[in-house]
């Protein structure tokens, strides 16, 4: 049964002026569930009393027409029985609207629920119950009537923009993305939902849809702040400085005082090392907005960088001029201490803010940090542990606690910490990389090898997983199998010199296939230069083809890079052995067995073989 709604909104026009996008849901406004200016109103003489007690509350009187006339069926006259329940739910709706002027939001759902089981049909109730409890944080419930709002009028726009913003609120950013889709096919000119599009897009990471979305948007209104500052945005964050500062700089010519550009400038002028100019964008930022204690520790940083400290110093003074101890903005002043070193003013400011607010989290990690470099473990692995999944902190406050555990030796407790991590959060590749290094250090490398593996499952096509699995595989001997992983990381990434170097070396090592390994050495060495390990591998090649002096040449090289590494150190004691210096070669051999050689009984037989030649020659 259809039949007109009193509290009906006629539709409006589409707006070509977008207002900002926002994901911070706001409470529902009295205008949000009771505006009625654009909305015809139906209803009977009966109703005439509550439709004036509710228009004074909206300040505009509603339009009245008889309901036999507004019926969509022509000629059909409403049953008694119909007039009632619109009556009724007519009543209910404008009690709600009445809770939510005085603040009863709960109310207002009570009386809503009850013009909606007189009124099942009405698109609008539906709505205004979604946006009630959207403004409740209750989004499950917003979203069940929202998804009744689309089945009753599956081409509304603001249906689609309803439940598009309840999916993003959830997580669900992909069906969001498919609503704000839908919403912009439904209406192609609005340019509010298509930075609502936007937004999303640039959450998901799709940038070059979003920054040609943002193009459609400019062409049509080339003078939208917000549209230059996204643009501005994506290119910063794929380093295209020159678009990025291009569309910073418009969106300030809009608007001169645009806190997020300003401070977004800065960062694109630290990165590209132009400091002074980030020094002086900082210092206009912060004379429009004061309390901007991330532009005041940027500035700390900055003129200590370019040799300022007085400056330096006054800005610390400014930070605690502009805030209270305890307060979330002196979090600046701890982190500028952390990098001092001043790890008891650290430690200070950063649990006085902890203690006030428990929830701040990114405090809360630096504090743990700062404990870490003071040698308060205990203390460092309470403040991390204390870090919830739901913080961005998470991942690395359990990354710390695995190393800090892993350095006491307590590799069981390390492995179940990063294994309850992993059940939270499965997707964190690095989880699996760092509970993998752990039964690496026990030499457990069956453990490990299943770690990677589970961790390949989550992401098939991980070079840094596919790695670390040949490099076990290699260790548990599997040096067959290790070949095939790096192969198979080279034909991903022909440029991967780690994997190139780990098949060099092997060839090397096994003295077969010298001259292709010497091309796949020289490879990597063109990536990375300054690697001692690449550097080792080429001196071994040289080694291994009976050339000493360019095998001594590359080997001391590596050796300056790498001091701390005990292969490094046995393969130049080789060298020099060769050439028959044995004294320096017994140097190296003590200083390979010093650095924990993983071979330590063939380290000691090549100590006690020159020990002896050295014996004979005296």
């Amino acid at each position: 049964m259809q039949s007109s709604r009193i509290y009906k909104m006629k539709k409006e026009p589409a707006t070509r002026n977008p207002q900002p996008v926002t994901r911070n849901p706001q409470p529902v406004t009295r205008n949000e569930l009771t505006s009625c200016g654009s909305r015809r109103l139906t209803g009977v003489l009966s109703l005439f009393l509550i439709i004036g007690l509710v228009s004074g509350c909206f300040g505009l009187a509603p339009r009245v027409t008889p309901l036999e006339s507004a019926s969509p069926e022509a000629g059909r006259r409403v049953s008694p029985g119909e007039i009632d329940n619109v009556q009724e739910a007519y009543r209910n709706f404008a009690l709600a609207s009445i809770a939510v002027t005085h603040g009863n939001p709960q109310d207002a759902r009570t009386y809503l629920s009850r013009a909606i089981e007189k009124d099942p049909d009405s698109a609008y109730l539906c709505t205004k119950m979604a946006l009630l409890l959207k403004s409740m944080k209750d989004y499950p419930g917003a979203l069940r009537y929202a998804l009744r709002c689309e089945d009753l009028e599956p081409e509304n726009v603001r249906s689609k923009i309803l439940l598009a913003d309840l999916y993003a609120l959830m997580g669900d950013d992909d069906i969001a993305l498919e609503q704000y889709r839908k919403a912009v096919d439904l209406d192609p000119e609005n340019d509010r939902i298509r930075l609502l599009l936007t937004t999303i897009l640039i959450k998901k990471e799709q940038s070059d849809e979003a920054l040609n979305q943002l193009e459609i948007i400019l062409e049509r209104n080339p003078e939208l702040v917000i549209a230059h500052y996204y643009r501005g945005r994506i290119n910063l964050e794929k380093s295209r400085h020159a678009e990025a500062e291009q569309a910073f700089l418009e969106a300030l010519r809009l608007n001169e005082t645009l806190e997020p550009a300003m401070f977004d400038l800065g960062t694109l002028y630290q990165m590209t090392d132009r400091n002074v100019d980030a020094v002086e964008i900082y210092e206009k930022l912060l004379e429009l907005y004061p309390d901007n204690m991330g532009a005041r520790k940027r500035l700390v940083d900055l003129y200590f960088k370019l040799g300022q400290k007085e400056k330096a110093e006054q800005q610390t003074e400014e930070i605690k001029e502009h805030s209270k101890p305890g307060e979330p903005g002196r979090q600046a002043l701890g982190l500028i201490y952390l990098r001092q070193g001043k790890l008891d003013e650290s430690i200070e400011e950063l649990n006085l803010i902890v203690s006030a607010w428990p929830g701040d989290y990114k405090s809360r990690y630096y504090l743990g940090t700062a404990y870490e470099e003071k040698g308060d473990i205990d203390k460092a692995l309470e403040h991390f542990g204390q870090i919830k999944p739901e913080s961005k902190y998470f991942i690395s406050a359990q990354m710390h606690m695995g190393y800090l555990l892993s350095d006491q030796k307590k590799y069981d407790e390390a492995i179940r910490v990063i294994e309850k991590a992993i059940t939270l959060k499965k997707e964190k590749i690095e989880l699996y990389l760092m509970l993998a290094s752990v039964y690496e250090t026990k030499e457990e490398y069956e453990k490990a090898i299943e770690v990677v593996k589970n961790g390949l499952r989550q992401d098939e096509k991980n070079i840094d997983l596919i790695f670390r699995l040949g490099v076990l595989l290699d260790k548990s001997g599997d040096k067959a199998s290790c070949l095939k992983q790096m192969k198979r990381i080279v034909e991903m990434d022909p440029e991967h010199a780690d994997s190139l170097n780990y098949i060099g070396y092997t060839y090397a090592d096994k003295g077969i296939k010298l001259d292709e390994a010497m091309e796949l050495i020289q490879k990597a060495l063109k990536l990375k230069p300054e690697s001692g390990y690449i550097i080792d591998s080429l001196g071994w090649i040289y080694f291994k083809k009976g050339l000493y002096g360019e095998a001594l040449h590359y080997l001391e090289k590596a050796a300056e890079l790498t001091p701390e590494d005990p292969t490094i150190n046995e393969h130049l004691g080789d060298v020099y052995f060769k050439k028959k210096d044995f004294k320096n070669a017994l140097i190296y051999y003590k200083k390979a067995l010093s650095l924990k050689h993983p071979e330590e009984k063939k380290i000691k037989q090549k100590i006690t073989e020159v020990e002896l030649l050295l014996k004979g020659k005296n």
